[in-house]
Order: C-alpha cells, then sequence, then structure tokens
C-alpha cells in the first residue's frame, strides 16, 4: 500500500521506512529534520554516525532497486502537509513526527510550550489533511504508555469499563501523565478520539513502551543505513544509556531507588507493530488502542542485566543511585493488558544477554564519540 512515515529520518521512523519498503509498500517520508538541530542546540550526538537522509535512501535504492521518496518539511505548516497528501494519497500515515523526549519537554517553559504546540498541531493538521483529502487513510499514530502514569489499578488497552451508580459505560482509561511530553501525547489522544467521532476517521493509537535496541535487519545491510542511537541525559533511555555507560567505564546510574516499571520492546518489534497496524486497520470512525510493549522492567533490573553482560566482557563498572530528577513513584504497583498486538501476530523479540551484548559492542566501536559531560541529567522537573 502508500503509506507516509512521518519523521521517517528518527530512530523509530527510519527503521520502519526500511521495513515496509522491503516488505513491497510504497513508502515516502516527512521530516523537517528537527531531530538533527536538536542535538546541535545541546551539543550531543548519536554515538553512532549517521548519514544525511539523502545519502541513505540512495544506498537504500541502490541495495534494494526500491525508492523512498522525501519531503522536507514540517507538519506544522498545513500548506506543505497538504501539497504532500494530494500527490501521496496515501492509504496509511505513520506519524512519528513529535518532540519524544520527556527531559526535553521539562527543560524549560519555553521547551515545554514547542513540545506541546509542535505536537498537537502537527498531529490536528495530519487529521484535518486526512478529513479533506483522504478520507479512508488509516492514522497509525505513534502514543506512549507513559500517557497512563503508574495507577493502582491494571492497565487497560485504552478503554475501561466503568460502573458508576448503577450504570455502565466504555471510557478512555485515566491518564496521569509525567511530563508535557506526555501531556501533549494525551492531548493527541484526545484530539485523535474526536476526529474518529466526527469524520468517521479510521485511526490506531500505539501506546509504545521504551524502545531499546540499535539495528534491525534492512540497518544492517550497508553502514550508510545505521540507526542512531541516544545516549545523553535528554534523549538516552535508561537501557541505552547504562550500556553505553558501561562501555566508557561509568557508573551505572539509577535514579533514585530504581522501582520505576515500565513497558519495554525491541526496535525490531516497533518495525513490525507498524505492519501488523497498517495491515490490519481500523474500521472508520473506529479509535482504536494498542499498548505496544512486550515486556516489563524496573530500571534497577535494566541496569543487573547491563551490569552482568558488561562484567562478563571484561569491563569495570558498578551501579550507582542518584537523586531522581524526576517527580514520579520510585517503587509502585504497574501491570498492563497488551493483548491486541499479540493476538494480530507479533512475536516478541525478547531481552536477552545476546541482546544486550551486540548493542554494547557497536557502542565500544563507537565509544570515542560518547561525550562525557552529557552522560549524567541535567533537566529537573521542579
Amino acid at each position: 500500500m502508500r503509506i507516509i512515515v512521518a519523521g521517517g529520518d528518527g530512530f523509530c521512523g527510519w527503521p520502519t521506512a526500511l521495513y515496509l519498503s522491503k516488505q513491497g509498500h510504497d513508502v515516502a517520508i516527512i521530516d523537517s529534520m528537527v531531530r538533527r538541530k536538536i542535538d546541535e542546540e545541546l551539543r550531543s550526538n548519536s554515538i553512532t554516525p549517521i548519514a544525511s537522509l539523502a545519502e541513505r535512501t540512495a544506498k537504500w535504492k541502490e541495495l534494494t532497486g526500491k525508492e523512498i521518496r522525501i519531503y522536507m518539511g514540517d507538519l506544522q505548516h498545513f500548506d506543505f502537509l497538504k501539497l504532500v497528501m494530494e500527490q501521496e494519497m496515501p492509504e496509511a500515515f505513520v506519524h512519528f513526527a513529535e518532540q519524544r523526549s520527556a527531559p526535553y519537554s521539562m527543560i524549560d517553559r519555553e521547551h515545554a510550550v514547542y513540545t506541546q504546540v509542535n505536537n498537537v498541531v502537527g498531529t490536528l493538521n495530519v487529521l484535518y489533511a486526512i478529513k479533506e483529502i483522504v478520507p479512508d487513510c488509516h492514522l497509525i499514530k505513534l502514543g506512549t504508555m507513559g500517557e497512563y502514569g503508574t495507577p493502582n489499578i491494571p492497565i487497560e488497552e485504552g478503554y475501561l469499563e466503568v460502573e458508576h451508580k448503577g450504570r455502565k459505560d466504555r471510557l478512555p482509561f485515566p491518564k496521569q501523565p509525567g511530563s508535557y511530553y506526555h501531556l501533549s501525547k494525551v492531548h493527541d489522544s484526545h484530539n485523535i478520539m474526536f476526529a474518529c467521532r466526527m469524520w468517521g476517521i479510521r485511526a490506531t493509537d500505539l501506546n509504545q513502551g521504551v524502545v531499546y535496541g540499535l539495528s534491525t535487519d534492512e540497518t544492517d545491510m550497508d553502514p550508510v543505513l545505521a540507526n542512531r542511537l541516544d545516549y545523553d541525559g535528554v534523549f538516552g533511555t535508561a537501557l541505552n544509556r547504562f550500556i553505553i555507560q558501561s562501555a566508557i567505564g561509568h557508573d551505572l546510574t539509577v535514579y533514585g531507588k530504581g522501582g520505576q516499571t515500565r513497558g519495554f520492546l525491541h526496535i525490531q518489534d516497533t518495525v513490525r507493530c507498524i505492519e501488523i497496524a497498517a495491515e490490519n486497520p481500523a474500521d472508520p470512525g473506529e479509535f482504536r488502542v494498542f499498548n505496544q510493549f512486550t515486556e516489563l522492567f524496573s530500571v534497577l533490573d535494566l541496569a543487573k542485566m547491563v551490569l552482568k553482560v558488561a562484567q562478563e566482557e571484561g569491563l569495570d563498572t558498578k551501579i550507582s543511585n542518584l537523586e531522581n530528577p524526576r517527580i514520579e513513584k520510585e517503587e509502585h504497583f504497574f501491570e498492563a493488558v497488551n493483548t491486541n498486538l499479540l493476538d494480530l501476530g507479533l512475536q516478541p523479540q525478547l531481552l536477552t544477554d545476546d541482546v544486550i551484548r551486540n548493542i554494547l559492542k557497536t557502542v565500544l566501536l563507537h565509544k570515542d564519540r560518547v561525550i562525557k559531560e552529557n552522560v549524567l541529567p541535567n533537566v529537573k522537573w521542579k
């Protein structure tokens, strides 16, 4: 089918675009390159060298004969988006094009406002473009498990059966987001649900857990196709950050008690989940929610797993606890349902020592690129 991947230069978007192209879909990428500009702002970088998007897509065509078209622009600009939609007439729109870092959104007022405007207005523009140009297009939107927070009840997939004063209803699951970034995702979900109800748009909200890993079969085909890997205190997720800290001889820095538990999944499962959603679209008017994760781990669990592999590889490292820069429960109940994608055929790639070891070996090849002053957190929620 014809698929647009918005944010197709990013950590999740790039391997997704390659995977969908390899599977035979006709893929186009929209990207504003803002993530690369943020690296410059933060004086940070990907530990893996990444080629330009033009070089990446040219290499892909050289290797596979498949073209991935590029549209450089911002979803904030509706006229640009409308022209792309009219030219491509997509059957599915995969939306990764949002500011994705909780710490970035909490730097200050300016970054909070940027995150909310960029994410919420961009998604609103996509909804209107679908309504006006391709009303049968399936919106596949990357949400986050962080929308739910850490409630003291099991988290359902988007909805909750409620009985109140003798009456029953199926309502959106309560949201308790922990940052202005997560709040923007909540606003997105509400706007998409409204558009589905009002206009008959079909949409799948993928409430994704924390993604770990680096490469897929497609990004491994050539160094030019390599995916980015973030390690800093703003964009680096816990597992990848721990692996990189072990590679440079830094303590594995656990925030607070380390009992913060979240859903996790491998980047290979991310791209597969997008394919599953695209090939099994929501019905017109349906706002469907999938909890997109495969396993649950606490932060301390991850640190211990990395420590074990690092020591087996002869690295001298240890775990240390930092004062938590975030406002969050450090020990809590966490149970979540994730059956929808499994029922549609997802076969999870589980987190094993070998997975960690393979990432670590790649990191060791590029550890000279680590800017050490970026490894520790410098953004506080208060």
